[in-house]
């Protein structure tokens, strides 16, 4: 179970406690369990900071904080300080990370399941589609993207598997395993009822709720010529 500890405390010397931390980052490299930290501040007090480190696990957090370094970095943190920091030591019992959320409903609910009103509420107006390998390789608007799933659909029964996911910030990155039963004419190829499979990589930028650009980066060439094509996207 994830383990979330939240540092709150009041310094005048940010600056140096944020190169303290950068030391600690530096000298625990390979040993330290920090998964994640984010260090904020309060709007309201200048000098009063939250720090919410993440941990895979508690028991990660504890062998963590038996490490010299760490040590080292807390004692000259709380020199920093006025007075002690406090902490809270939580259990995270939900994670939601709505962007992720987002783009997952593009790949099940459109991609695989054939749902297009999906495409309508998880796409900005005028979204922009980035895809080297077409003929146009930044399209705007929607409906480039429904009309490519409906082609892709009509070829293939087909299903994303997500190999990892990445969030930061606006943007998502999932890299996907495509695997597809060739059932339409595709890229000028007739049906062969073959499976096939593909990887690659797309990378969707989310403003407002909406996904508002996204990067695609894929080898349709290969595909058709597993399929028997001209092994280009276009049968040149």
């Amino acid at each position: 179970m994830t383990f979330v500890q939240i540092i709150d405390y009041r310094t005048s010397r940010q600056d140096d406690i944020d190169q303290v931390i950068d030391r600690y980052v530096s000298q625990s490299q390979g040993r330290r369990t920090v998964r994640h930290s984010l260090v904020g501040k309060d709007r309201e007090n200048d000098n009063h900071y939250v720090d919410v480190v993440e941990f895979p696990s508690y028991e990660d957090a504890m062998r963590n904080s038996q490490l010299p370094e760490t040590d080292k970095m807390f004692q000259e943190m709380v020199a920093l300080c006025e007075g002690m920091p406090t902490f809270t030591n939580l259990d995270v019992v939900r994670d939601e990370h709505l962007n992720k959320q987002l783009v997952d409903r593009v790949f099940q609910e459109a991609a695989m399941r054939g749902d297009m009103n999906v495409i309508d509420e998880c796409l900005a107006t005028n979204y922009i589609d980035h895809d080297a390998s077409k003929e146009e390789p930044t399209v705007i608007g929607r409906a480039a993207m429904r009309s490519d799933m409906e082609t892709w659909r009509a070829a293939f029964d087909m299903t994303f598997e997500p190999v990892a996911q990445v969030c930061e910030g606006d943007f998502v990155t999932t890299v996907w395993n495509w695997r597809g039963t060739h059932k339409g004419e595709f890229m000028g190829v007739a049906p062969t009822g073959k499976t096939y499979e593909m990887t690659g990589t797309t990378t969707f930028r989310i403003l407002n709720g909406e996904i508002a650009e996204g990067w695609w980066h894929y080898n349709p060439g290969q595909l058709q010529r597993a399929m028997g094509g001209s092994g280009s996207p276009y049968g040149s």
